[in-house]
């Protein structure tokens, strides 16, 4: 349209023109036009980017059934984290209270509590609204209360002992849901600041208050979660990649592995480390709404379906004794050689150290493609139930965004098309997030990378680029795993205006400071809006989706 404007602008003037100026007229024409499409092909005047990647069919189930899997299934994990990990014995033993547990970011289900305990609660509120004088809230047997009526949501307790009721202290288990990191509630009973909150379920949502590692430091033996530590292998020389200054060993004590966890420079709230590979990287845990719409998952784009996302996170992440059977041990070697038999062993070490025995806990059948993206370490949990729970978190529908100036948000959409967004994102977000990934030169142009180890093709090296936390989520687990690049994909560009902190590895605190030039060339993703208007439309966009 602006190109055939131009020329019906031009050919009223050209008429006037002598020779030479119709061939200016006509370089300037094709001026225009070229600077028109040059614009377009990089996403410049487009709605997103010409090549939107791969499609990576979601299949579904029964998304009422999926919704139960979501919220309360762990396909036997309450071994895992009751006798290994030993959660239940850590909340005892360190006494801890309702309010405590929000203040970590736990939230509960008002609609689990009986009608006596929901009286109690809003009058201790009445009281108190913010719970810090309640003798309620700090009584840690309204926790075991809470635990036991499966309110603390994806804390789940299962009636291992069989005899009809659910009582974590009488010898019934606790396992995790994927409820854990990706509910909220609407906060209608209580919503404490930087913590938790007790209301109704949303589901899909960010637990952006979630301290993960201060929940795993409360745990009686924290050493069983030795694999998704940072740790400091022999293989690799006493090198580590992370946050803390030096890395834990298969020697380090319950107080060393508690240090770590629980302090947030080295494990931020609202992180998780997915990746069994030794490496402190966590990453911001991402929402779990529309996932029809966001392949491929995690960060670094190395798995292409959800039900096989899934599947990982409960046979691997959910229950970590797995990597010591031989599924579990061909997929750290295959990871990392040397270094991957080194977290193997070390495991087994600390297993037999710590007294837990009886694992893998995980209810998994073999898989005829053992090593494969559908099973990693050898084994699937339920097909139908993952189907299922693809079905659920599809239909989950994001949050409304900020409401605001709607002239700003509609400047800031024209802004987010005319300075390069759409080169990799679509204005759209009804649309699929674009599939493809990001080379790691173009999404964070200082990288440099140094070689830490060799691996088999389709793998890449293990590489780092020193002085940069961005990149060490991609060292081992990356697109590489399915034969792509090492780099970074999009997320689903939804749900910003609650979002505390920006990229993966949460080092940018605001969206004025994402676009601003001061973080410097090299940076991740370094693309600035100079004009401090334009950046604010820009803002106002963002968070209204």
């Amino acid at each position: 349209m602006l190109v055939a404007k131009v020329l019906r602008k031009n050919v009223q003037v050209v008429v006037k023109l002598t020779a030479v100026g119709l061939m200016l007229a006509f370089a300037l024409v094709i001026l225009l036009s070229d600077n028109f499409v040059s614009m377009a092909q990089r996403g410049g005047m487009a709605d997103g980017p010409a090549d939107q990647g791969p499609v990576f069919p979601v299949e579904m189930g029964n998304a009422a059934n999926g919704r139960e899997v979501f919220r309360f299934e762990t396909f036997g994990n309450e071994g895992f984290w009751t006798d290994a990990v030993r959660v239940p014995k850590g909340v005892v033993d360190s006494k801890l209270t309702p309010l405590k547990a929000l203040q970590v970011g736990l939230s509960v289900d008002v609609d689990a509590l009986d009608e006596a305990t929901k009286r109690a609660v809003a009058e201790e509120l009445r009281k108190d609204p913010t719970g810090a004088k309640s003798k309620l809230f700090n009584d840690p047997k309204t926790t075991m209360k809470l635990l036991n009526a499966n309110a603390v949501i994806g804390m789940v307790v299962k009636d291992t002992n069989r005899d009809g009721r659910l009582d974590a202290g009488a010898g019934d288990k606790v396992g995790t849901s994927c409820a854990l990191c990706h509910t909220i509630t609407d906060g209608s009973v209580l919503n404490l600041p930087r913590g938790g909150s007790i209301g109704r379920r949303r589901d899909g949502l960010t637990n952006h208050n979630l301290n993960v590692g201060a929940i795993f430091a409360t745990a009686a033996n924290t050493r069983a979660l030795y694999p998704i530590a940072q740790l400091s292998l022999t293989a690799n020389k006493g090198k580590t990649l992370g946050r803390a200054p030096k890395g834990l060993t298969e020697k380090s004590s319950e107080k060393d592995f508690d240090a770590y966890f629980s302090n947030p420079k080295f494990y931020p709230v609202g992180m998780f480390d997915d990746s069994v590979d030794g490496n402190g990287d966590p990453m911001h845990i991402t929402p779990l709404f529309e996932q029809d719409l966001a392949a491929p998952y995690g960060s670094e784009g190395a798995i292409a379906k959800l039900d096989n996302f899934s599947n990982l996170v409960f046979t691997v992440l959910f229950d970590q004794t797995t990597i010591t059977t031989p599924g579990g041990r061909a997929l750290l070697n295959k990871l990392g050689g040397p270094a991957g038999n080194e977290i193997v062993d070390d495991y087994i070490k600390i297993l037999k150290d710590t007294k837990v025995t009886g694992y893998p806990y995980v209810q998994a059948a073999p898989h005829p493609d053992p090593g494969s993206e559908e099973a990693p370490a050898g084994i699937r949990v339920d097909n139908t139930k993952l189907l299922d729970m693809n079905a659920y978190l599809s239909g989950l529908t994001a949050p409304p965004g900020e409401s605001g100036d709607a002239r700003a948000v509609n400047r800031g959409r024209e802004v987010f098309r005319s300075v390069g967004c759409t080169q990799c994102h679509n204005v759209d977000q009804t649309k699929r997030v674009p599939s493809f990934v990001v080379p790691m030169k173009t999404i964070m142009p200082g990288d440099n990378p140094v070689t830490l180890a060799q691996r088999m093709p389709p793998l890449n090296p293990v590489l780092d680029t020193p002085n940069y936390f961005f990149d060490d989520k991609m060292a081992v687990f990356n697109a590489s795993l399915r034969g792509e690049i090492r780099g970074v994909v999009m997320p689903l560009l939804l749900d910003l205006a609650r979002k505390p902190v920006f990229l993966h590895d949460d080092t940018v605190p605001t969206l004025n400071v994402l676009f601003d030039s001061s973080r410097g060339v090299n940076s991740p993703h370094p693309f600035y809006v100079a004009d401090m208007s334009q950046r604010a439309d820009l803002i106002a966009f963002l968070r209204s989706l």
